[in-house]
């Protein structure tokens, strides 16, 4: 039986996708402007939310439906924790709590958990398949921004019980492809993925304020700089 999950994912999320990329938070890291304060936090987020995440497939790992791709090497709350003990120190735990959007999405993840918990294919689908696609390239792009040391905050870009990404990502998708469900679970499915790359834009739309603060700043540093530069040139020439 093949259910097309893969496709209809897909296909049915190009949109939502999209907008999410668009985010002004999401546009200004992939041109490589990356605030350590905002980008810490969203690490902190994205603590409670796989957290959540991961507690709730471990719960249905003998799910008949969410057991094709319960996939423990997938799971990213230690390289979270590995990553916040960097950006926070050893008492990273008294330092964090979820902002309102990682609230209300750790939320979701518990209550379709309890009662459609079929649904967590979505937010596994998005956030996993994700991190594994662009991972790489954000990964490399964090690391400049923020000047950070080789190998250090940056974890959660790591998949190391994946050797083949692309493979990994194939298999994935075919699991999705073949699994027992009906056309009325499929269009529920995609729903809720749509409805996930809302909750990661409000993830990302929380720290826009942050990120606006930041770059002023740089730019106001940038012609502080430029102005006092050229003050001492001037009167260099008038000596």
């Amino acid at each position: 039986m093949s259910s097309n999950l893969a496709t209809k994912l897909r296909e049915g999320t190009k949109k939502a996708h999209t907008m999410a990329e668009n985010v002004g938070f999401v546009k200004c890291f992939l041109k490589g402007v990356v605030e350590k304060t905002s980008y810490r936090k969203l690490v902190s987020n994205f603590y409670f939310v796989y957290s959540a995440m991961e507690e709730e497939m471990e719960r249905h790992r003998q799910h008949p439906i969410l057991s094709k791709i319960y996939y423990p090497e997938l799971n990213r709350k230690a390289s979270l924790e590995h990553d916040l003990h960097y950006y926070f120190g050893n008492n990273w735990r008294e330092q964090i709590a979820p902002s309102p959007a990682a609230q209300a999405y750790v939320q979701r993840i518990r209550e379709i958990s309890n009662t459609e918990p079929e649904l967590l294919i979505a937010h596994s689908y998005t956030r996993y398949l994700g991190d594994l696609s662009g991972g790489q390239i954000l990964k490399n792009i964090a690391q400049r921004a923020m000047n950070l040391s080789e190998g250090e905050g940056i974890a959660f870009y790591e998949f190391a019980d994946i050797s083949d990404e692309k493979a990994f990502k194939a298999n994935y998708r075919q699991a999705l492809d073949e699994m027992p469900i009906d056309d009325a679970t499929g269009d529920r499915i995609v729903d809720e993925a749509n409805a996930a790359f809302g909750m990661n834009m409000k993830l990302f739309q929380e720290l826009e304020g942050n990120l606006v603060k930041a770059i002023g700043q740089m730019l106001f540093n940038s012609l502080t700089r430029r102005r006092t530069r050229g003050s001492t040139e001037l009167a260099t020439a008038e000596n």
